[in-house]
């Protein structure tokens, strides 16, 4: 009984792994934006408006937590044409994502924001664009289980990669409404 019970308690080495991956993206976009902040205060800094194409983005993407979390309920329930559908919902949305992204850098390269002089379009462009990545990133996961889905053999339904990849989804999101709020009050 006392074995089943630490067995219970530990955390999967995936979810672990995860963790501390999180953890370690969140003190890179900590250092980012307060380097940001710094240098807002020097002289010769330029305000720059936030593309309208990143906020529907944002809506893009506070969908696509919505559609993964069903993604991963159906899963659990074994309801795997629901999770297929769900599961390519995500990833359309996480695309329109990225899509809407570089149409928003693209408006702010037609209006003049380039990486010179003091101005904060170098840091929206170099900020949104890691999180860009790290979109990228989970989008690849994301077609990795989809495809796992139809090809590949689930005989023990283990939940764990579809709640890793769920909890980076948040993740992402949660950083983007960050990153989009941050750009929205300090500038």
């Amino acid at each position: 009984m006392e074995v089943v019970t630490q067995q219970q308690n530990k955390i999967h080495p995936h979810k672990f792994t995860l963790w501390v991956a999180i953890a370690s993206i969140l003190m890179m976009f900590a250092g980012l934006t307060s380097a940001y902040i710094v240098k807002s205060s020097q002289a010769g800094w330029e305000d720059v408006q936030t593309p309208k194409a990143f906020w529907y983005s944002t809506a893009a993407i506070l969908i696509s937590s919505i559609t993964i979390q069903a993604a991963l309920r159906a899963f659990k329930q074994r309801a795997m044409q629901q999770y297929r559908i769900l599961m390519a919902v995500t990833i359309g949305l996480g695309i329109a994502f990225i899509l809407l992204q570089w149409f928003g850098f693209n408006w702010m390269w037609d209006n003049g924001v380039r990486f010179k002089g003091a101005s904060a379009g170098q840091f929206l462009y170099i900020i949104a664009g890691l999180h860009g990545l790290h979109v990228l990133g989970g989008i690849v996961v994301l077609i990795v289980l989809f495809l796992q889905a139809f090809f590949g053999r689930i005989k023990n339904y283990s939940s764990v990669p579809v709640e890793v990849a769920s909890t980076y989804w948040h993740f992402v999101d949660l950083l983007w409404l960050y990153l989009l709020i941050f750009f929205i009050v300090i500038q």
